[in-house]
């Protein structure tokens, strides 16, 4: 299988790579893609050396799947040139995530919505894809009648120039140039991209747009405050949820013990509960401090972990590639290949 990663010398296209590499997809022939200043730099995938290309060149080798992850404006210009040769396009970018007819893809949740026609295929925002593989599973079970999350979001998740910032700062440096409005290192930003209209970030209004689309549900009241902090990877949700019917905490934690892509984390009198650091370098989303809110009937506590640059990005986007692969909208020419396993 011929696989194009364009963007392989960034932050989310080097975990695209790796993440490939450890779930052994069946890449036959690797087209790592970068800017006209990267090519002919070289990318490591199994153990050997492989040149960047140009957009050009790849287009031209016709790739059977292309990872996205170079932003909304070149997957705008570049997406529909290479589905437009039979490629199947997963974009990390929030290109084409809102896009009537473009599905917005978490597998757990929502794998099911794909077919052979699909050629562009939205890999959703980081926190969203978190929230929803989390409580899907309760939404199914009991109907969820309003979400209000918190985000508490990495540095990592505004890329390479942020992480500089963050840690230019923590060495008591003046930083070279400023990607937040504020200091990020020893400090807290409510300011997760530009401000809207409404006085939300576009961050937040993702969280509400998007889940709404990957759920089903056009009209799921959801609300979001979206917090940048100084911790280099992975996002932390703090997450109320009111259901459509009566549960207790044991019936809960059984759900998200069974789920798929859900490390359940939670017994407090142990000190067991989500954290970044362990999330990090994992393909789980970590979920603990499950709790009844005593304020308000049928509403619970949850707080929700996940490593931003794996499940949030790079590995959602390997995964959706697998389960094209099991349902054989995709063939795989290697012989045996194990499918789509989101733990």
């Amino acid at each position: 299988m011929k696989v194009a990663v364009v963007g392989s010398t960034g932050l989310v296209g080097q975990i695209m790579l790796k993440v490939l590499e450890e779930r052994a997809f069946p890449v036959t022939t690797l087209l790592p893609v970068a800017s006209e200043n990267s090519v002919g730099r070289k990318v490591m995938f199994n153990g050997k050396e492989h040149s960047v290309v140009s957009m050009e060149e790849a287009v031209a080798a016709r790739p059977d799947i292309a990872l996205f992850s170079a932003g909304a404006s070149v997957s705008k210009e570049w997406a529909p040139k290479f589905a437009a040769t039979g490629c199947t396009v997963i974009d990390n970018s929030s290109a084409w995530r809102m896009t009537e007819g473009i599905p917005l893809v978490v597998p757990e949740v929502n794998g099911h919505v794909l077919t052979p026609e699909d050629k562009i295929i939205a890999n959703p925002n980081c926190s969203t894809i978190q929230l929803v593989v989390a409580l899907n599973p309760l939404h199914t079970r009991f109907g969820i009648e309003r979400i209000i999350v918190s985000t508490y979001q990495a540095v990592t998740g505004t890329g390479m120039k942020a992480v500089k910032q963050y840690k230019e700062e923590a060495n008591g440096q003046v930083p070279e140039a400023m990607v937040y409005p504020h200091p990020i290192f020893a400090n807290c930003l409510p300011h997760c991209d530009v401000f809207l209209d409404n006085d939300y970030t576009k961050e937040e209004m993702k969280l509400v747009h998007e889940t709404r689309k990957i759920m089903g549900v056009s009209n799921m009241p959801v609300t979001a405050t979206a917090v940048r902090v100084p911790v280099l990877g992975g996002h932390s949700e703090s997450v109320n949820i009111e259901l459509g019917a009566d549960t207790d905490i044991a019936e809960i934690r059984t759900i998200l013990a069974h789920a798929p892509g859900v490390k359940l984390y939670d017994d407090p009198k142990a000190n067991q509960y989500p954290m970044p650091i362990l999330a990090e370098g994992r393909d789980a989303v970590w979920v603990g401090r499950i709790r009844k809110d005593e304020s308000r009937d049928r509403c619970w506590n949850l707080f929700i972990v996940a490593d931003n640059l794996r499940k949030g990005a790079a590995t959602n986007a390997v995964q959706i590639a697998e389960y094209l692969v099991e349902k054989g909208i995709i063939n795989a020419e290697k012989q045996g290949f194990l499918a789509f396993s989101a733990q």
